[in-house]
């Protein structure tokens, strides 16, 4: 992998519209496999991550009851190999693994959920670091072309979209994340009612960051595509009415939707 990060270094820092690669095969092909078979239902999911908007819940290895095997892969990608494989692809010194996995761990994603476009938060307030770096393990086979999920990157000034990335078995993206880093996959799924978007996600750190990139620490920010208003409001009139549902029923609803 050492030697890999080596190859891929100079593509990646010149792609299109921000500094990220795609690397196919990625995990040997027994451990995706096994991973794939592991990856609980979402009943079995940390309930307290579910995302009702995105229709996606996660659930992080440091909780009880997450799949061993699983667990042992996700603290293997926070090792000292991985960050020096991701120092060398993304020249970024100084990277840290978040023990804590804030945000990361098995991420699932139901038929009609999605991921609007966004930078995602830029700083880990418990270990005062700022979040530099994206990994992505996509988890889904059979994945047809027709049923969506693709990982949009757009340009910094939200004019078009770069670049769509299918999220197929064994398929590794990685990013570097900064306050215009914009991804998502912002149209409904279309898989069958037996398939999620089954994807393993670990975010990297570091003390600090180039001045050009510095801000006030935020959280999440989405953005807007080109004609998209009408999503939007749908969006504000369902946080709406959640935020006057009472919680017992707020419960109940999650659990039928998935």
């Amino acid at each position: 992998m050492l030697s890999r990060g080596e190859t891929l270094r100079e593509s990646y820092q010149a792609a299109d519209p921000f500094p990220h690669v795609v690397i196919d095969d990625f995990l040997p092909i027994e451990v995706a496999r096994r991973l794939m078979e592991e990856f609980p239902s979402p009943r079995k999911m940390d309930e307290e991550t579910y995302q009702p908007f995105e229709n996606k819940i996660a659930s992080r290895p440091n909780v009880p009851g997450f799949p061993e095997y699983s667990k042992s892969i996700l603290y293997g990608l926070n090792s000292d190999e991985i960050i020096t494989f991701l120092e060398i692809l993304t020249g970024i010194n100084g990277l840290v693994a978040d023990p804590h996995f804030l945000g990361a761990g098995m991420h699932q994603t139901m038929p009609g959920g999605k991921l609007k476009i966004h930078v995602d938060f830029n700083f880990h307030k418990h270990l005062n670091l700022d979040r530099r770096v994206n990994m992505l393990i996509y988890l889904n086979d059979p994945w047809q072309e027709e049923w969506g999920g693709h990982l949009e990157l757009w340009t910094k000034d939200m004019s078009r979209c770069a670049q769509k990335i299918a999220p197929r078995f064994n398929r590794c993206v990685i990013f570097s994340t900064t306050n215009t880093s914009y991804h998502g996959h912002p149209d409904p799924l279309k898989c069958p009612a037996n398939q999620t978007r089954k994807s393993i996600v670990l975010y990297y750190y570091s003390n600090g960051r180039p001045k050009e990139e510095q801000l006030e620490p935020f959280w999440t920010k989405h953005q807007k595509r080109p004609g998209s208003q009408q999503d939007d409001f749908r969006q504000s009139v369902e946080k709406l009415a959640l935020s006057l549902t009472p919680p017992i029923l707020t419960r109940l609803w999650k659990r039928g939707a998935r």
